[in-house]
Parts: structure tokens; C-alpha cells; sequence
């Protein structure tokens, strides 16, 4: 990690958005982490081939690479982490990762995109709102006292599952194979989290609310809601927890103005996370605004601190 306890620029993502976020703030000569992997980004897997000043068809995954390569060459530090948590203390931000490391920080980029990851099983759709969430930081309030499962095998799920412990009475982890450091997977083997490998969510019951959940195995678990958390925790997820806007009439974006700033001094936002049109043109310049303008914010707060 940097020398420096506080860093000037964290990035949460690293799709385009981040990674010119991370070009840019890093060429303003701040201490600038991108956090993320790049296999999570939705360019990843995809192929470009309408993007200005490149000929041809592009494959996505070749074009993050080259980015990270170019994020550390003007001198931007980058960690595969996922986030879990996000607090505010006076003019500083804090972050605490899957592997337990905390992070201080001047302020944030969020870029981490939007799309959040579904089972796709039966009775998925059709009881969403009703048992089904998709994010325990906004619903786990809702089950005090109740049982449930959390789907999912990475930070995200087991993060959820040990939250839920503080409010449900039972909580079920299914996941066919976990994937998370050793620390978390530590805090999770000395918790009260019933965890249920090699199988996954095969179909949710219910009529107007979730009773129960098949397993792939054919196990039932009866239970009264699910938390579906595929992947690292979402951009939503995390930017509410330190209260930032999102849109007033859909709340699936983070509102920003032309300068990339939110409601919250020192936070920005860039790429699909603020709304559409989802495009890698869009993206990247956004997170070249975000970028220049969160190494200025960082660099204003230094001299006044």
C-alpha cells in the first residue's frame, strides 16, 4: 500500500470509467488507488467496434488490460479488493475491504457500473419486492427476527449474510463454491451463518411473499425472504450508505452534475452508475471529468487541512 495513510483519490471500478478516472487524477500528481477487477467490468467480455479512432472490432478484456497498464504507469496504485463499507468522518472517508485492510481517503470515485446480477430461476421476477432483494444494506431491517438466505459466493454474499445476523434469527449462505479472502472466510467460519456449498437456488416459492427456497440439490429451506447478492457490493449499496442522491424517479442512478460531483463534497460519480446511455465513449469521458476534478477537490483539502 502507499506510504501516505491518506490517499488523495480512491476509485471504486475499473471498467473505463475508472481506469481514465485513475489516468487522469494520477496525472494531477495525487495519490490515486483504483479498486477493483477488471472481470467484473461489462466491457470485459464484450467486443468494441464503435469507438472513435479505433479500427476494427476491439475485444473488451485486451482494452482493460492496456488501461491498467497505463493507470500504473502514471503512477496510480490498483487493488483487485472489493469494497464493503463506507463511512464519513468529518472531511475523510473511510473504507474497510473484503481482506479487512481500511483505507482513508480524501475522496471517492464511484464507477463501478449498475447492472445487478440475477439467479434467473423460477419465482425470481414474479416475488421481487416481496421476499426477494437484491441489496441487505437497504432491506435487512425488514427481517428482524425472520429467516433467510442469502445467494451468492463472494464479498458481497458473505458480507450480507454476517449483516443479516444482527437482525434475522436464522440466516442460510448458498453457494456453490466461495470465493473470498481468507479473512472474511475466517469471520464467516466463527459466525452463526449456517452456510450450505456445492449447490445453488434452483426455484423461490410464494405467492404475494417468499415462504420458501429449492436448492439445486433438492433441498427446501423455508424461509421468509432472499437475499440475492452475486458479485462485490453494488455502487448503490455502498454510496447510500454515506448519503449520497440517487435519482429521484427510477432511484437506480447517482444523480451528478456536468462536473461529476454528488450531493456529497469529495464524492463523485462516473460511467453507466449515473444513468444512460450505457457506452464506453460516455463512460470514459465522464471518468475523465470525475478524475481531474476529484485530484483538484483532494489537492484543495490538503492545503487546508
Amino acid at each position: 500500500m502507499m506510504s501516505d495513510s491518506i490517499i488523495d483519490v480512491v476509485i471504486i471500478g475499473a471498467g473505463p470509467a475508472g481506469i481514465q478516472a485513475a489516468i487522469h487524477a494520477a496525472r494531477r500528481k495525487t495519490k490515486v488507488l483504483m479498486l477493483g477487477r477488471i472481470e467484473n467490468s461489462a466491457l470485459y467480455g464484450a467486443h468494441i467496434e464503435n469507438y472513435a479512432c479505433i479500427a476494427g472490432v476491439t475485444d473488451g478484456k485486451d482494452m482493460l488490460e492496456a488501461g491498467l497498464t497505463q493507470v500504473q504507469h502514471f503512477g496510480a496504485e490498483i487493488l483487485a479488493e472489493d469494497v464493503l463499507k463506507i463511512e464519513q468522518q468529518e472531511q475523510l472517508f473511510h473504507l474497510e475491504l473484503e481482506t479487512g485492510k481500511s483505507i482513508t481517503c480524501r475522496s471517492i470515485i464511484f464507477s463501478m457500473g449498475v447492472s445487478k446480477k440475477k439467479l434467473g430461476v423460477p419465482g425470481e421476477k414474479e416475488l421481487s419486492g416481496q421476499g426477494v432483494s437484491y441489496c441487505v444494506d437497504c432491506d435487512a431491517n425488514f427481517y428482524r427476527g425472520a429467516t433467510v438466505v442469502v445467494a451468492g459466493n463472494r464479498s458481497a454474499a458473505v458480507d450480507g449474510a454476517l449483516t443479516l445476523l444482527g437482525y434475522a434469527d436464522k440466516v442460510y449462505l448458498v453457494a456453490k463454491k466461495l470465493n473470498v479472502s481468507d479473512e472474511l472466510m475466517q469471520r464467516l467460519q466463527q459466525s452463526e451463518v449456517e452456510v450450505m456449498e456445492s449447490t445453488g437456488v434452483k426455484e423461490i416459492h410464494g405467492e404475494h411473499a417468499v415462504t420458501s427456497v429449492t436448492l439445486d440439490n433438492d433441498t427446501t429451506l423455508v424461509v421468509d425472504g432472499i437475499f440475492i447478492e452475486i458479485g462485490s457490493k453494488g455502487a448503490l449499496e455502498l454510496a447510500t450508505q454515506v448519503g449520497v442522491a440517487l435519482d429521484t424517479e427510477y432511484f437506480k442512478y447517482i444523480n451528478t452534475n456536468r462536473k461529476q460531483e454528488t450531493n456529497i463534497p469529495g464524492i463523485y460519480a462516473a460511467g453507466d452508475i449515473v444513468g444512460p446511455p450505457y457506452q464506453m465513449a460516455k463512460a470514459v469521458g465522464e471518468g475523465c471529468v470525475a478524475g481531474m476534478e476529484a485530484a483538484t477537490y483532494a489537492r484543495k483539502q490538503k492545503k487546508t487541512a
